[in-house]
């Protein structure tokens, strides 16, 4: 399932984001994750585990400024970004051509990048391992409102094509609608979450 959640700013964005992989606990209660507790994850090499089955795409992930958009890109599968392996080479390629990175800009160190490239690297990084969520916060925050349609059509290609169950948090009610088919706006003075006008009910399935 695609789901949009209207009503988080970035703080709460990062702490729910945090919530979910376990990089934060609960002040009480549990988050469940593919059946297991967080709190149940006790060792770091568990944790690190668990994990790689999440895509984070956020501007907390840091690039490496100096290096090229197939570097930074490459990071995930090899520490050997000067002469990569043949194998890393054609990930790299393959990623880049998905998320929508030009040959040119391939080339480039991300510093020179604009933001609508620089976010489509965050991207790649994100989906590099095969995760089974992807987890973005505020990701159209940064980008001029004429890239905003193209990304979020993007975006929205790219989960339905890989399968790719994803929680897009935003404070945008129209990216929202294009990256997904549920959005749910949360209610501060209560902690509700209620669907968007027009749009499917994530709990009951009935149209409103």
């Amino acid at each position: 399932e695609s789901v949009a959640l209207l009503g988080l700013d970035r703080g709460a964005a990062e702490v729910l984001v945090n919530l979910i992989t376990g990089a934060m606990l609960p002040d009480s209660g549990d988050v469940d994750v593919f059946g297991t507790p967080t709190r149940a994850i006790t060792d770091p090499d568990s944790w690190l585990a668990s994990t790689d089955r999440f895509g984070i795409l956020s501007e907390r992930v840091a690039l490496l400024e100096p290096f090229t958009s197939a570097q930074n890109l490459a990071l995930p599968f090899s520490l050997e970004v000067d002469d990569m392996p043949l194998a890393v080479r054609s990930s790299v390629r393959q990623l880049a051509d998905e998320v929508g990175i030009t040959s040119e800009q391939l080339s480039q160190p991300v510093a020179r990048l604009d933001g609508d490239a620089q976010l489509r690297v965050r991207l790649g990084k994100a989906l590099a391992l095969g995760p089974r969520v992807l987890l973005a916060e505020h990701p159209n925050a940064a980008l001029p409102p004429d890239e905003v349609p193209r990304f979020a059509a993007d975006l929205a290609g790219i989960a339905a094509r890989r399968g790719l169950a994803m929680l897009v948090m935003t404070a945008d009610g129209t990216f929202a609608r294009a990256v997904s088919d549920q959005v749910l706006t949360l209610k501060p003075s209560t902690g509700e979450l209620t669907p968007a006008s027009g749009w499917r009910d994530w709990f009951t399935r009935r149209v409103r």
